[in-house]
């Protein structure tokens, strides 16, 4: 009756497998998930609040973008310091690593490539103390495989305390595989130590909001329809047929009988409050407005106001018009 243990053993580990969550927390600190329990979760910036240590528009009155989560430590050695063992969220590979401190707030991080339900997608570990030795680009890590440990490195001139030790975690879409070449044309002389994971090629989602998903709908969570059912902020379009965004992400795309039959002359982008397209609709020459490359059809007051720290819009009198980060991005999607 061997064989039937060794089935029964396997089929657990397969259900279990196929039950998994797509994304894991990144160190043993589940906090999150209990009643009461964001305080032993999250570190807040210096005299402020645990929220402060949230997702999206959290900081200076709700001007300033915080792009994901910082996780407290629970581990300490005999001087105080950060042990915590960070794990990978979920099954990848090694995209990007600095080892350099002084080459970013961020300070020593990693960045792992990861394809959720055939969506490419990006996490992010930061402030780490030390990556795992032999760590290196293209390596494959299981879910919840030990990548670095935790710690409180940056290049900010105010540094980060032992108190407030902290693993700062993102999960990412990048924007455009170009990006190093946009940098070098439309940022010149402006430095560039990370190539196309610089910060403006990547685009946040709500670690938060996904954990909280997950727990919530179990097996039935979907990224696709997370992501689809991020509230827009503003509706643009742009003229031309190449946006890698659209290829990259087909899953946010919508069919056009329209285009279809008369060609891609262009695409109306739905924007999250950071600027990420959360809905492609491909667009016709005759329907797109205007002249111009690009195009503000439509903003969501009630969203701007309850987030505008992605400093995508302005409203001047009656009117809205798109900030230099808007256009920025739209050239950077296009480029």
């Amino acid at each position: 009756m061997r064989w039937l243990s060794l089935w029964g053993v396997g089929l657990l580990a397969w259900v279990s497998c196929r039950a998994a969550d797509p994304f894991s927390f990144p160190t043993a600190n589940r906090f999150l998930l209990e009643p009461g329990g964001e305080s032993k979760f999250f570190v807040g910036t210096v005299g402020k609040p645990w929220t402060s240590g949230e997702f999206g528009c959290v900081r200076s009155g709700g001007a300033q973008f915080h792009e994901g989560l910082d996780i407290r430590c629970l581990q300490r050695d005999s001087k105080g310091e950060p042990m915590d063992p960070v794990l990978a969220s979920a099954a990848g590979t090694v995209a990007y690593l600095n080892a350099r401190p002084s080459l970013s707030n961020y300070g020593n991080y990693l960045v792992l490539r990861h394809s959720i339900e055939g969506i490419e997608v990006y996490t992010l570990y930061a402030h780490l103390s030390s990556l795992r030795k032999g760590l290196k680009v293209g390596d494959k890590v299981a879910a919840g495989e030990r990548v670095a440990t935790l710690g409180r490195t940056a290049n900010t001139q105010q540094g980060i305390s032992k108190d407030r030790a902290h693993l700062h975690f993102e999960i990412n879409l990048v924007v455009n595989d170009r990006y190093a070449a946009w940098h070098n044309v439309r940022l010149k002389g402006m430095r560039n130590d990370h190539g196309n994971f610089n910060g403006r090629n990547l685009l946040g989602l709500d670690p938060e909001a996904i954990f909280r998903e997950q727990a919530r709908l179990g097996a039935q969570f979907r990224l696709v329809n997370y992501l689809r059912s991020q509230p827009v902020l503003a509706t643009v379009t742009v003229r031309g047929a190449k946006l890698l965004w659209a290829r990259r992400y087909p899953q946010l795309v919508e069919p056009n009988p329209v285009a279809d039959r008369e060609g891609v002359a262009g695409y109306e982008l739905r924007l999250a409050f950071n600027g990420l397209p959360v809905r492609v609709i491909p667009r016709a020459a005759r329907e797109l407005p205007g002249a111009g490359k690009t195009r503000l059809l439509e903003v969501n007051a009630a969203e701007y106001a309850r987030r505008p720290c992605g400093k995508l819009v302005f409203k001047r009198g009656q009117v809205w018009t798109l900030l230099p980060r808007a256009e920025d991005l739209l050239d950077l999607l296009t480029y």
